[in-house]
């Protein structure tokens, strides 16, 4: 049986899309069961919608209770009884309720080889930096930002006339494959 999976996302959904293009041939080890948006606008719904997989908005509305709104993410999740989170592009942070139920079972994607370069800016910031190698990085959340246990990383080199834009696209490739990847280690791990 492959392992259950919710995908959290917040915009187009281009992660989503790598693990369901991977489950549809035969190369994902896991199924998508749900997949949440904190943004009801966000295409990743769609892309969920036209693959069959339920899907639940659960937005935050600024000076709203966090608390609470943590805690209810937790509970549409766990409906789904889920063995694996993969935060792909959620641009929100899980609270401690959320990482009591799934810690250790919560995976996210970032665009730069941690730890250079967390936070929201990682390509930019390599650039500013002048490295010449960066990549991606899927890690296991925990409460902090960009600071879970490294997972799986893959180097993306920097091109001498690279903007912020070509180098997040030839990240973002990467990212895909590496967590396609990463969702399989972890499914073959559960299996033993």
């Amino acid at each position: 049986m492959p392992i259950r999976v919710a995908v959290l996302v917040s915009g187009t959904g281009s992660l989503l899309q790598a693990l369901l293009d991977a489950h549809g041939d035969g190369r994902l080890e896991a199924e998508v069961v749900v997949v949440g948006a904190d943004n009801p606008s966000a295409q990743g719904l769609e892309r969920a919608a036209a693959a069959g997989v339920p899907t639940f908005v659960h937005p935050f509305s600024k000076g709203g209770d966090r608390a609470a709104w943590d805690a209810e993410l937790t509970r549409l999740v766990a409906e789904h009884d889920v063995e694996l989170v993969v935060l792909a592009g959620f641009m929100k942070l899980v609270g401690p309720v959320f990482l009591a139920r799934f810690g250790g079972r919560t995976i996210n994607t970032h665009p730069a080889l941690l730890p250079s370069f967390p936070g929201m800016h990682g390509p930019r910031d390599a650039l500013e930096h002048g490295v010449k190698i960066t990549g991606t990085t899927v890690f296991e959340v925990d409460a902090g930002v960009d600071t879970g246990r490294i997972l799986a990383q893959e180097a993306v080199r920097v091109l001498p006339d690279d903007t912020v834009d070509s180098l997040h696209e030839r990240i973002k490739v990467a990212e895909r494959a590496l967590l396609v990847h990463t969702v399989n280690e972890l499914a073959r791990q559960g299996d033993s």
